[in-house]
């Protein structure tokens, strides 16, 4: 006797021998036990799920002798006939191959007979996507109403692809796809039952490969039984699948989790020698990835879909989560970018190297690998090292600060390069630290010595926020590092707290030049540029640059009242200020609300309040000081203002220019007649005051 494949040997042949889809063959059965028997039944779901054998047993169950129910006895002559595939009351039909509407015809043609042996005549047929039109058309009216004695049970793995007026005459069931956990369980029935040795995990690897059909499961394990000369064995079947050892995939994580580069690029090598698909290797450690990170929010919810489960938990228990979704993360965005990398093995090492190189360094986790120093130069990289090179630099000591405000700040100018021997001479010439931090502020010490182009633009960088807000205690005790070894400097120099900074190189003092506070602002320091004396009568505010500067500025809205009183004095005052960017746009939406002695109150709109910060407070106040010459003290509350501001009054003016314009553009005798003339129209919109684009 020839040989008959596992697939169709163990075909089901009742629904008691069918594994899974117990939610359609409960509707099944409840039906068939009842005698509620539809006309038309639709079986969908992908290959291998067993549309067609439910089908048969569906048949079997409407004309076995022993009478309609859900358990044919599977012996009288009937049932082996169905089970032989030649019963002559079950017509199956291949629609793939009878698409054209002569088919469907010739077959409709023979419903209105009686059956020859069994109760129903029952009509099978699979693949009925592939009907054509014309063919659907031609089945409507009797898929709707046919004969009592005719049964239509359809197979499809495209149900999109069916008229809707075919899925509303049937009764529709949809198959579901095998778990490998099902399939693997039917593997071990099968194989023992026919006394074949397997190994566990070469049945889950068959189950995987299977993807859901239990036909293909079936298929696969022919396979393997011929491959491995009647054995199942797991090598065996990963050579054949040309799958990946998942243990592997387990490697490259362990390796990452203790930040072993060495042992990451071991097991990229091992991977490398089967020849993998690297974009797959990067699916299979999302995927561990993400049962890892279900472990860890709910254990119970992992599945043992392939064979690993207590593999996953124990890597859940010991692989921090935040580690878990970086990893994921960066594993999609590799496998997205993996075709654009040389080669697949380099970009997917890449990847996880990137994963090693972005971990916390400061934890005892980090890789064990250190990582050699860059080439690049240390005067780039830190501020605080020797910018001559070849210079020794001593550790930088702790010094106290004087505490005496300075009235403005050093002026550093750059001198030739000397050799260092030079730099030690003059620096051996400085009087001790404690003199000059002892020393007055009024009487200060200017400090000559000679620096290169480079250690000149090095300053000790603080947040001028943080300096300004820094106790005078906290100030006198503060430690600053070294950041160039000498300076010139061509004015009289005063240590001071705005900002505090010093330098030493043991045991002298060596004075640092104030770095200016709007450094990393987006303008420049106040002085640094021109502007145009304005007064009140003719201040214009080009707000529409700061609009297209910063596009979410809000409308600049009419005033509540006229301005008066400090009001009318701050129209006044604020073009004298010479201010612009953020720091004008501050000013020109505030209003003066009072003035005690040296203390000033304004109103800012809150409207504003994405733009105000301490450092255009501060500006502010700078200006203020600057024009009265004498300090005063600007506080700015986030409050609307009842009366105009700069910007309200330039906003009045300008729409005052713009309607007089407009009026003066319809006045006009010329343009007036072309209206009358031509019919022509005017576009308000492009109508613009000619002062607009004079450049102030």
């Amino acid at each position: 006797m020839s040989y008959q494949v596992l697939a169709r040997k163990w075909r089901p042949r009742s629904f008691n021998e069918m594994v899974g889809q117990t939610h359609v063959l409960k509707a099944l059965i409840n039906a068939l036990d009842s005698q509620r028997l539809h006309h038309a039944y639709l079986f969908t779901g992908t290959r291998g799920v067993g549309k067609t054998t439910i089908a048969r047993i569906i048949a079997k169950c409407l004309n076995c002798e022993t009478g309609i129910s859900s358990t044919p006895c599977g012996v009288c002559s009937i049932c082996k006939e169905i089970d032989e595939g030649r019963f002559i009351d079950l017509i199956e039909v291949d629609a793939a191959s009878r698409t054209k509407v002569e088919d469907t015809r010739e077959l409709l043609d023979n419903v209105q007979y009686s059956p020859s042996r069994g109760r129903f005549k029952v009509y099978l047929i699979d693949e009925v996507h592939m009907l054509s039109t014309s063919s659907f058309n031609a089945l409507l009216k009797t898929l709707e109403e046919p004969p009592p004695h005719v049964k239509f049970l359809l197979a499809t793995t495209d149900p999109q692809k069916l008229p809707v007026t075919v899925l509303s005459r049937c009764l529709q069931f949809s198959l579901k796809n095998m778990p490998p956990e099902r399939v693997v369980d039917h593997l071990t029935h099968v194989l023992a039952a026919e006394n074949i040795p397997f190994e566990n995990d070469a049945l889950w690897l068959l189950g995987r490969a299977a993807d859901g059909s239990m036909r293909d499961a079936m298929s696969l394990t022919d396979q393997a039984i011929a491959f491995g000369e009647g054995k199942v064995l797991a090598a065996d079947v990963r050579a054949m699948l040309g799958t990946l050892d998942h243990g592997q995939v387990y490697g490259v994580l362990h390796a990452l989790l203790e930040g072993d580069a060495r042992g990451l690029i071991e097991a990229v090598r091992h991977l490398a020698e089967q020849g993998p698909d690297w974009s797959g290797v990067l699916s299979e450690m999302l995927n561990v990835l993400h049962r890892v990170a279900i472990a860890q929010a709910l254990p119970e919810a992992v599945d043992n879909g392939q064979g690993d489960r207590e593999r996953v938990l124990e890597l859940a228990r010991v692989l921090p989560s935040e580690d878990v979704q970086f990893y994921y993360q960066m594993g999609l965005i590799g496998r997205r970018d993996l075709p654009l990398s040389p080669d697949p093995r380099s970009g997917f090492e890449m990847v996880l190297l990137r994963m090693l190189a972005f971990r916390p360094a400061d934890t005892d986790d980090a890789p064990r690998v250190a990582l050699k120093p860059l080439g690049v130069s240390q005067a780039t990289a830190d501020s605080a090292t020797n910018p001559v090179a070849g210079a020794a630099i001593p550790p930088p000591a702790s010094i106290p600060v004087a505490t005496q405000p300075a009235p403005s700040a050093p002026v550093v100018e750059a001198a030739p390069a000397v050799p260092v021997a030079a730099t030690e001479a003059a620096v051996a010439t400085l009087p001790p630290a404690s003199e000059v931090a002892n020393e007055p502020a009024a009487q200060p010490s200017p400090i000559e010595a000679t620096t290169t182009p480079e250690a000149s633009a090095s300053v000790v960088d603080l947040p001028w926020d943080e300096q300004v807000n820094v106790p005078v205690a906290q100030t006198a005790e503060s430690v600053t590092e070294v950041a160039e070894p000498v300076v010139v400097v061509t004015e009289p120099v005063t240590l001071a707290t705005e900002p505090p900074q010093a330098a030493v190189l043991e045991p002298q003092l060596i004075e640092q030049p104030a770095p200016s506070a709007d450094t990393d602002d987006d303008e420049p320091p106040l002085g640094d540029y021109d502007y145009v004396e304005m007064d009140a009568e003719s201040f214009d505010y080009d707000f529409d640059a700061v609009e297209r500067a910063a596009s979410a500025e809000p409308e600049i809205l009419p005033a509540a009242q006229p301005a008066t009183g400090l009001a009318a004095d701050w129209l006044e005052l604020f073009p004298k200020l010479g201010l612009s960017g953020m720091t004008g746009s501050i000013g020109a939406n505030c209003t003066l609300i009072s003035v005690a002695d040296d203390n000033w109150l304004l109103h800012l709109d809150p409207a504003q309040s994405a733009l105000f910060n301490a450092t255009q407070q501060r500006r502010l106040n700078d200006a203020l000081n600057q024009f009265h010459g004498r300090e005063l003290k600007v506080l700015i509350e986030l409050r609307k203002p009842e009366q105009e501001t700069p910007a309200q009054a330039a906003a009045r003016k300008r729409a005052n220019r713009q309607r007089d314009a407009e009026a003066s553009i319809h006045k006009d005798p010329l343009v007036q007649q072309m209206i009358q003339q031509f019919g022509a129209v005017i576009r308000a919109d492009s109508i613009e005051p000619l002062d607009t684009f004079v450049n102030p």
